[in-house]
């Protein structure tokens, strides 16, 4: 759901980048007050785990791909304020190492992702954890309309600013991307189900937290280098709107980077390309990632 560089053009691209600022900078301050809190190494683990995620593009219908969003699996892993966080340092990383999305764009697509995604996707988990009713199910039920609620909001928070960006027209593009996007919500309840299954077996009444961070860090390493060059080639949700609308274009880079569309440059396998790409992302978001939760998960509560 990344918005490619360039698309957006005028005052929605520092508008975006504002709200998005202050929004990372609240979940900052929660995740520095939370009393319950991840240690660096797990917040590194998810944070990586979620890169290697999206890079697997899933086939739907139409032609169309989909990929996971991820926000409310790392809010239900780590807690709201730092699954934001962890999808801020994820989707920065993305544009800025490999050229997916890009700095006009940052603020607009860290609001989608990261706020959206992660920051409502993962309060909606709460409140219907405490709002339906107790029963086995209520975990699964609760995480599964939440992935899917998530992927609809960021979606439709894309309508929203491309309308306002006079890219399409909101009555044109809204449907469109609600109607492609409801079948890939349907894909990340799916693997948010079964990766918390895994990883954060359900908590009555809590956010599932983990110090364990060997499970998912040596899980984002497979899924990088044996997963990822196998991912469905063709389009996702946006492109594919972006195709149905003709706006589809090639974004101009504002720098070179050799890991551009993920692939390591200078070898000539692509799958092998792709698959290295992916383990240097891994690698490296979870090394910024410890840089960044370290001071956060040391400072005491006030």
């Amino acid at each position: 759901m990344h918005i490619p560089q360039d698309l957006l053009q005028g005052g929605i691209c520092p508008v975006t980048a504002v709200i998005s600022g202050l929004c990372l900078a609240g979940a900052a301050l929660a995740a520095q007050r939370a009393t319950e809190k991840p240690d660096a190494l797990c917040f590194a683990a998810v944070s990586a785990l979620i890169f290697a995620a999206q890079m697997i593009n899933f086939p739907i219908s139409g032609g169309t791909s989909g990929h996971l969003l991820g926000g409310v699996l790392a809010s239900a892993l780590l807690g709201v304020p730092f699954g934001v966080l962890a999808l801020a340092l994820v989707v920065t990383i993305q544009a800025l190492v490999f050229a997916d999305g890009g700095l006009n764009v940052l603020g607009a697509n860290l609001l989608n992702m990261a706020v959206i995604g992660a920051g409502l996707g993962g309060l909606l988990r709460l409140w219907l954890m405490n709002r339906l009713p107790a029963s086995a199910a209520r975990f699964w039920i609760a995480t599964g309309l939440a992935s899917w609620a998530a992927v609809m909001l960021a979606a439709l928070a894309v309508a929203v600013e491309w309308a306002i960006a006079g890219v399409l027209a909101f009555g044109t593009v809204a449907p469109a991307m609600l109607s492609v996007h409801a079948l890939i919500g349907i894909g990340e309840a799916l693997i948010t189900g079964v990766a918390l299954a895994l990883l954060a077996p359900p908590r009555a009444h809590s956010v599932p937290t983990t110090r364990a961070f060997a499970a998912p860090a040596l899980a984002a390493l497979l899924i990088a280098l044996c997963l990822s060059p196998f991912a469905s080639p063709l389009p996702d949700g946006l492109e594919a709107v972006m195709a149905q609308y003709s706006v589809w274009h090639e974004a101009t880079p504002l720098f070179v980077t050799p890991l551009a569309d993920y692939q390591v440059t200078g070898i000539g396998s692509e799958l092998l390309a792709t698959g290295l790409a992916g383990v240097v992302g891994v690698l490296l978001t979870f090394v910024a990632a410890c840089a960044l939760a370290w001071p956060l998960t040391r400072l005491r509560a006030v």
